[in-house]
């Protein structure tokens, strides 16, 4: 019988999408909105990192609402929270990094052991860390926790790869790619959880788009294309929307009947 959480939120339902490929592409195009659009506001409106934080605060918050409230999945409360923790996660790591002087290596450390801290809470507390099957508010609250302070984390990664690590926009991208290819080959392998998988590929699609938004929006001088932060944002952003309405449109037509769930 379902507990009365699980009632409350949507009689089972699942609120999420299914990870395939799908899923991860929109993924890494929404980090990429969420790097060239916390960018655009922090930056080119000159805004600073501390506003455009609280600016994105109030956008996550006003998207965590509406998603919790939905009874079930819904594309666009879904993705629409993604990119609003993705462009929390950009100016919150900025400030980290910059206007607290931390650096990357002290900032992402912090944050590192904050996902880690969320997921081993997250399981004492469920007994599980659900990956595609969130039906409860219980696991959806740590669900959207851990994805805010992983795209953190991602970020801070992204800039440590880049900046100190010296390898550029190109190459950081490069490096992100490989780890997520490991990733992939580890799972194809089944040789650890899925729900753990899950997550490492979660952190890391985020310096992946952080490191391609870079690369699309920073000077040439060093090492990107120059591009209008503001108009690769909505770029990025109608990309994405076509590819979540294709994706939703294709699986409403082969959805199975119940989703299994996965978890650690």
């Amino acid at each position: 019988m379902a507990d009365e959480d699980e009632r409350a939120s949507g009689r089972g339902f699942s609120k999420v999408p299914q990870v395939t490929l799908a899923f991860w592409i929109i993924k890494i195009l929404a980090t990429t909105l969420g790097e060239t659009g916390g960018d655009a506001v922090s930056m080119q409106l000159n805004l600073g990192y501390a506003v455009a934080s609280l600016v994105f605060l109030a956008f996550f918050v006003a998207t965590v609402i509406a998603q919790v409230r939905s009874r079930r999945f819904h594309p666009l409360a879904y993705w629409a929270c993604v990119v609003a923790t993705t462009t929390v996660g950009t100016t919150t790591s900025d400030f980290m990094d910059r206007s607290l002087g931390l650096g990357y290596v002290r900032a992402s450390a912090l944050l590192l052991a904050g996902v880690v801290l969320v997921l081993a809470v997250w399981r004492r507390t469920t007994g599980t860390i659900a990956v595609d099957h969130i039906t409860s508010r219980r696991n959806e609250a740590f669900y959207w926790l851990a994805i805010l302070v992983s795209n953190t984390l991602g970020t801070a990664l992204g800039d440590f790869t880049a900046d100190d690590l010296g390898a550029g926009f190109e190459g950081g991208a490069l490096i992100f790619s490989a780890l997520i290819a490991v990733v992939a080959l580890v799972h194809l392998t089944k040789r650890a959880p899925e729900a753990i998988l899950f997550w490492a590929a979660y952190v890391l699609t985020r310096p992946l788009g952080a490191t391609l938004g870079d690369t699309l929006t920073k000077p040439i001088r060093e090492g990107g294309l120059n591009l209008d932060r503001i108009a690769a944002s909505l770029a990025i952003a109608a990309a994405m929307a076509a590819a979540a309405w294709a994706t939703e449109r294709r699986q409403a037509r082969l959805r199975p009947r119940a989703q299994p769930d996965r978890s650690a």
